[in-house]
């Protein structure tokens, strides 16, 4: 599934990119299936974990379980490992970024029909930048992604751009306080299910609550080029290593001139959603009735 030179260039352009079509029906219903499964073992659980993160304001309880995010899916389930490593989405992924490639991260981050949680405006970069911005989000659409779902919104070009202050008072809080930011800008990423959308690591991305009666859940993959090393330090070099999914190791990083902040000072602990929760007022505080 390698990217024609009409998609490279676009998402050069804008920084983004739809694929249709990269998971079929059959791996759709296994990842399903996995999903109701994390969801069902949430199902007792009154307080978010190393694993679960809660959605409350959706109603979760014993009876309605309700899930903003699964963290590292693929830590446990081999579908979703099975998901990360699909040849198909890799080819891809070099066609952006080159042959070399590391897996960043991965989460599943879950809207509830009729009032899952929006994700405010933010960059990726902004979390984690790094010697080079080779980097990339791949989000895989477990449902159709339509805007009354909170499908994602990107703003074109905004790849480009300067480094992003996502600090209120000094505190880091995990979204754009940009005073010139304007989400009239955006564009919305509709997509069907099986599809995947990639937003490159400085694009400005978010996505509304879910107003609809359906579900919107996105398995959310991060990947960098092999020689994109991360400014906050890399941990284990074997650990750091075992994380390529595609390529060869390198002990030479690449080094760009890009701007770059670094996500410190933070408030302790907790998922993006915890930490944007600190923000004196959300992007979307008219969908939030405040």
């Amino acid at each position: 599934m390698k990217l024609s030179q009409d998609q490279v260039n676009s998402y050069n352009r804008d920084g983004y990119l739809a694929v249709p079509g990269v998971f079929n029906e059959s791996e759709l219903e296994d990842l399903h299936r996995a999903t109701e499964k994390y969801v069902e073992q949430s199902r007792d659980l009154s307080e978010h974990t190393d694993v679960f993160d809660l959605d409350f304001g959706a109603g979760h309880s014993r009876e309605t379980p309700r899930l903003r995010r699964i963290k590292s899916p693929h830590l446990l389930d081999p579908v979703y490992d099975a998901a990360m490593r699909k040849p198909e989405l890799l080819d891809v992924i070099e066609s952006l970024i080159g042959p070399n490639i590391r897996l960043h991260h991965t989460k599943l981050n879950m809207k509830a029909p009729g009032g899952g949680q929006q994700v405010e405006w933010h960059t990726d970069w902004g979390f984690y930048p790094a010697t080079n911005d080779d980097i990339l989000e791949i989000g895989v659409a477990f449902d159709d992604m339509e805007i009354e779902n909170g499908c994602l919104m990107v703003i074109p070009g905004s790849h480009k751009g300067p480094a992003y202050d996502h600090h209120e008072d000094g505190m880091f809080v995990g979204a754009v306080s940009e005073s010139d930011f304007s989400m009239e800008d955006a564009v919305p990423i509709t997509m069907k299910a099986g599809s995947v959308s990639v937003h490159h690591v400085r694009e400005l991305h978010g996505s509304a609550p879910n107003v609809s009666n359906r579900p919107r859940r996105l398995l959310l993959m991060g990947y960098a080029a092999v020689d994109s090393f991360p400014l906050t330090g890399y941990g284990d070099w074997d650990d750091f290593n075992s994380q390529i999914v595609r390529g060869e190791q390198t002990n030479e990083p690449r080094l760009e001139k890009v701007p770059a902040r670094v996500a410190q000072p933070k408030p302790d602990g907790g998922s993006i959603f915890e930490i944007q929760d600190t923000m004196k007022k959300s992007h979307y505080a008219d969908a939030k009735g405040t």
